[in-house]
């Protein structure tokens, strides 16, 4: 079965931009769902495909973080180069701690964080999200052997060694939380890893912004763009945005 890649998206809409940054292994169908609802409320949104996802597992392992975070600075760029003066930026998990990144370098009019790891922890569930993620490829491409693409298998073949760096990343940007003073708002699911839900809090209590706001959503998981609540988080974090002060 020949398997369709994920591509970047942009959907001028009006004069309000958001960039949107999809998780570590995911893609940015993980946002299009949210970009069309911001799009629809005449905002233009645009989503980079990081380097090395969207496609084969193979693909993945071979990329590096800081070509990852290349992709968020030349989707920011692009929102600039079409003329956008006030760009706003939107991150579901690694998009989540990325868009935090953003706000620490580059002049935001908001951040709206969801699901994002902001603490040290080992890099061991991130391995295994690659593992998942080279099953669940080869489930989808029709390639999956159950006799010899065990778990085990794969995580032989599948090692990242670069995923030390980007957990370094991680930790880089949480230390420097504090010098973010644009308006953040954190959303969680309940049913996420405490791990998660700790960040949000660490993440909250660590910027310098004057308005700054948290959500638990109760009945939601990691991936808060695509699970049961979803209408109910695009909703939140279109109020978020609607009560800024905008350019007009």
């Amino acid at each position: 079965m020949k398997l369709i890649a994920p591509k970047p998206f942009t959907m001028e809409a009006g004069k309000r931009a958001v960039l949107l940054l999809h998780g570590f292994t995911g893609n940015t169908n993980d946002v299009k769902r949210l970009g069309k609802y911001l799009a629809d409320r005449n905002y233009t949104v645009h989503a980079p495909l990081y380097k090395g996802h969207g496609g084969g597992p193979d693909l993945l392992i071979q990329s590096q973080p800081t070509e990852w975070w290349d992709s968020v600075i030349e989707g920011y760029d692009d929102l600039r180069n079409r003329g956008y003066e006030e760009i706003a930026v939107a991150g579901v998990s690694l998009g989540g701690i990325f868009s935090l990144k953003l706000g620490e370098e580059r002049p935001t009019k908001a951040i709206v964080t969801m699901s994002a790891p902001a603490m040290s922890k080992s890099t061991d569930s991130l391995q295994n999200r690659i593992v998942e993620y080279a099953i669940n490829y080869k489930k989808l491409s029709g390639t999956y052997d159950e006799t010899v693409d065990s778990h085990t298998k794969i995580a032989e073949l599948m090692k990242m060694p670069s995923l030390n760096y980007l957990q370094s990343m991680i930790n880089e940007t949480s230390e420097k939380l504090n010098v973010i003073e644009t308006p953040v708002h954190i959303l969680r699911g309940f049913e996420d890893d405490e791990y998660y839900c700790e960040s949000a809090d660490l993440i909250y209590s660590s910027v310098n912004s004057r308005i700054k706001s948290i959500k638990t959503f109760i009945n939601s998981g990691h991936i808060l763009t695509l699970g049961k609540e979803r209408e109910l988080v695009f909703e939140e974090i279109y109020r978020f945005f609607e009560g800024l002060k905008w350019k007009e």
